[in-house]
């Protein structure tokens, strides 16, 4: 299969719904001023995706049934809704099926139901401009699998697990991730999130103390 490359893709490209919903052209947050991204507005009907949509989009194969672009749709909007321009809470939270979970395997932590609720805005209270750099989408029937960048200004706070709080100064982050999304009839019924976490808190200017480490008794 063929990788098509691209200078840089947001995960708002090429998300769009049926009818009358309003779709706004909006500036990359990551690409050049040439690049734009269709949006769609929070609303509970299925999203969709033209054939000029998909064409901008990293896919290791294009070859895509009518099924997997639809739950493609849902995976995008999902990312669109999850940008800290943006936000949209009740659409993420609406995409999952009612046993579904979002799992921060890194963290070891798991979200359902109206816990899902609490993982968008912790993020945009670390990184107010939080935005997702696409790198590579494979979709396989029910199953999507995403290379990405989490991407922000560290402007926010950060909970130590000592008690004490780190301000941001700042900073720009870029945290390599990978997601794998699981779906049913059109739901997500299990989010698999692999964030590059020792990198993220590295650019947050947080860094592991090996030499307490090495000393300990």
């Amino acid at each position: 299969m063929k990788l098509l490359s691209r200078k840089s893709i947001t995960a708002a490209t090429a998300v769009a719904v049926l009818g009358a919903l309003s779709i706004a052209a909006v500036p990359s947050q990551a690409a050049s001023s040439a690049d734009s991204r269709a949006a769609v507005r929070s609303n509970a009907a299925a999203p969709t995706l033209t054939a000029r949509q998909l064409a901008e989009l990293p896919l290791t194969d294009r070859h895509l049934t009518a099924h997997e672009k639809a739950n493609l749709a849902v995976v995008l909007r999902d990312y669109y809704v999850a940008e800290g321009s943006h936000l949209d809470v009740a659409t993420f939270v609406n995409s999952f099926t009612k046993d579904g979970v979002f799992n921060d395997m890194v963290a070891g932590q798991a979200y359902r139901g109206k816990a899902l609720g609490n993982v968008l805005p912790y993020m945009k209270g670390l990184f107010s401009n939080v935005h997702r750099d696409l790198k590579r989408i494979t979709v396989n029937g029910d199953e999507i699998s995403i290379e990405l960048s989490i991407q922000g200004t560290f402007d926010g706070q950060l909970v130590s697990p000592t008690g004490g709080v780190v301000k941001g100064k700042g900073q720009q982050v870029d945290a390599p991730t990978a997601d794998f999304w699981y779906l049913k009839n059109g739901k997500v019924q299990m989010f698999n999130c692999f964030v590059g976490y020792s990198k993220m808190y590295h650019d947050m200017g947080v860094d592991f103390d090996w030499a307490s480490a090495v000393n300990k008794p």
